[in-house]
């Protein structure tokens, strides 16, 4: 999903580069005019075209990335590389807004966290076991008689008997074995549960970090909006006064370069806003039904 979402910002700022190298040869060609005209200087046509050339260095840059990340694609894919058909970044619909508390247990379908709840169960179940072994394997069981670990029932309890003392007292002779093996079960159990606890820790961190990085991009995102409308009129605004002579072409090669960065900002921000929902739902374990 983060290769696909790197391709559409790729596609989005590939063609707001490719706009701004348009604008740039506009302004070549007016700044060249001016120059005829006498309003403009050599060095300011230089400039625009230095500028321009750099654009559309850029362009050659992100089509060799486009090209990079549809090849990383058809490799996840075990596909020959191509190019893949897909929509724009503008286009993609994902939820408004989430709600401010998740619940700790939607952490429960992440396999890190299963897996560390299945090994606390498993080290519960061998404390127990080692806790059993102090205590024999028959049982008197009222009107039953005496029975073994398996449930029968011993029809001679007097023959039996010999060998039921020797259950009896045989975790006594083995105690310290016994102590030792219950010990290391324990200590099994502990860390099985710090274990647990370490691995929800660790995803409710993500998912935390997930969410603020949304909520973070959402932010942004209003501010990038006014900023880009902003510099467009201020950009607008610059051309305009130096066609009258009321500028200088420095001011309108400053102002065009800042909206190219911050048309690309944008862009940037949107794909960042993509990439956190795409990591609250791997730090959920897959989202919720």
């Amino acid at each position: 999903a983060n290769t696909y979402y790197t391709l559409l910002m790729l596609d989005e700022q590939l063609a707001i580069s490719r706009q701004t190298e348009e604008a740039w040869k506009e302004t070549v060609a007016s700044t060249r005019a001016l120059m005829n005209a006498g309003m403009a200087n050599e060095s300011a046509v230089s400039q625009m075209e230095a500028t321009c050339y750099q654009v559309q260095g850029s362009v050659l840059d992100l089509q060799k990335q486009i090209s990079q990340t549809e090849n990383s694609l058809a490799l996840l894919l075990a596909e020959t590389p191509r190019h893949y058909e897909r929509g724009s970044l503008q286009q993609q619909q994902f939820p408004a807004d989430f709600s401010v508390g998740i619940p700790v247990q939607m952490l429960s379908g992440r396999p890190d966290v299963r897996s560390a709840e299945r090994s606390l169960e498993a080290a519960f179940y061998g404390t127990n076991q080692a806790r059993s072994a102090f205590y024999p394997s028959i049982t008197l069981s009222g009107n039953a008689g005496w029975t073994n670990s398996a449930g029968s029932m011993i029809l001679n309890p007097g023959k039996f008997l010999a060998s039921a003392v020797g259950s009896l007292t045989q975790p006594l002779f083995n105690r310290g074995q016994v102590v030792a093996q219950y010990r290391i079960a324990r200590a099994r159990q502990e860390e099985a549960a710090l274990g647990f606890q370490q691995s929800l820790l660790n995803a409710g961190s993500e998912v935390n970090d997930a969410l603020t990085a949304y909520q973070t991009s959402q932010g942004k995102k209003l501010l990038l909006d006014k900023q880009v409308a902003s510099l467009q009129t201020a950009l607008k605004s610059t051309s305009l006064l130096m066609e009258h002579g009321n500028t200088t072409y420095l001011e309108v090669l400053t102002a065009r370069q800042t909206l190219l960065s911050a048309q690309l900002s944008q862009t940037a921000n949107h794909f960042t806003e993509i990439q956190s929902l795409i990591n609250l739902f791997q730090a959920l374990g897959g989202g919720q039904d």
